[in-house]
């Protein structure tokens, strides 16, 4: 089935990467504002019989979604054999339940809403927090692509003597699975808790790692809090600058400058376009497309 890519504002050049890894056109269109806010959408390019691959990351999602929608919309009216969204960052997974009465679960929501007009969904490394699969949310085909490994490699290739460390107990399973893929060894960091805010945090055999390059990885970084206590704790021990490394680089406010300041080289995945991109996930996302395009 041939395969046409739409890449909305803010996404070009992933979209380049990926029709140039499908050998796939990329669509032209006109997406502008009406004066009175409302968007009006027109796609230039023969879409009938064809996939139709929306490439559109997530954050700041609300300004995305209608544009979305009515592209997705216009290209099944024009005769498109199917719709894929691609979303390397995926938004409103936060709230998938109650805290407080009268919320709305609003991650079951946007999961209803992208299903009814998206045939198939692909992204990288959801927040799934409180559930097993993407399957409890959207009720269309969906493909995840993982960073663990684009991860290892970038380490293998780009860092000497590296020490994963994990911030808490709950960090070990991921970053235990990119330290074994970059044959590098980790730690976890331990906290004592003496009082509700009085809390040590010691490294585990930190003499043993006076010579490595410590790297923290996660998926999102968005206030960078953790990261910057991490970062504080490691350079109390004397261990060399670290690294740190997020799948996606959501940076609220100034985390990322905060971040920096503390004394860490600060590298992303490309899933949200930003300047501290250097792993690319592209040809990932390209074969994750041929996948799909096969079962559609």
């Amino acid at each position: 089935m041939k395969i046409i890519l739409f890449g909305l504002a803010g996404n070009e050049e992933l979209t380049a990467n990926l029709a140039n890894d499908l050998e796939a056109e990329i669509g032209e269109t006109t997406i502008r504002q009406f004066p009175d806010g409302e968007t009006y959408v027109r796609i230039l390019s023969e879409v009938k019989n064809k996939c139709v691959v929306l490439v559109a990351t997530l954050h700041q999602p609300d300004e995305k979604l209608l544009p979305i929608y009515f592209l997705s919309q216009t290209a099944k009216s024009l005769g498109a054999k199917c719709t894929c969204l691609v979303a390397p960052y995926l938004a409103y997974m936060r709230q998938d339940k109650v805290f407080n009465a009268g919320e709305g679960v609003t991650s079951n929501y946007f999961g209803k809403l992208i299903s009814s007009f998206a045939d198939s969904l692909i992204t990288v490394d959801p927040h799934l927090h409180r559930r097993e699969s993407l399957t409890e949310i959207y009720n269309i085909p969906s493909e995840l692509v993982h960073a663990a490994n684009a991860i290892s490699n970038w380490i293998k290739e780009n860092i000497e003597n590296p020490v994963l460390v994990g911030p808490d107990s709950e960090s070990e399973q991921w970053v235990s699975k990119v330290a074994n893929n970059a044959g590098a060894p980790f730690i976890v960091l331990e906290k004592t808790r003496r009082g509700d805010r009085d809390v040590k945090v010691s490294i585990p055999k930190v003499d043993d790692y006076k010579n490595h390059t410590p790297v923290l990885v996660d998926d999102i970084i968005s206030t960078a809090h953790t990261m910057i206590e991490t970062v504080n704790h490691l350079k109390n021990t004397g261990l060399k600058p670290p690294v740190c490394i997020g799948v996606h680089a959501v940076f609220a406010g100034n985390a990322y400058e905060d971040l920096q300041k503390a004394g860490a080289r600060v590298i992303t995945c490309n899933t949200i376009p930003h300047e501290s991109n250097q792993i690319d996930l592209s040809s990932l996302l390209a074969s994750t497309i041929k996948k799909t395009m096969k079962h559609d």
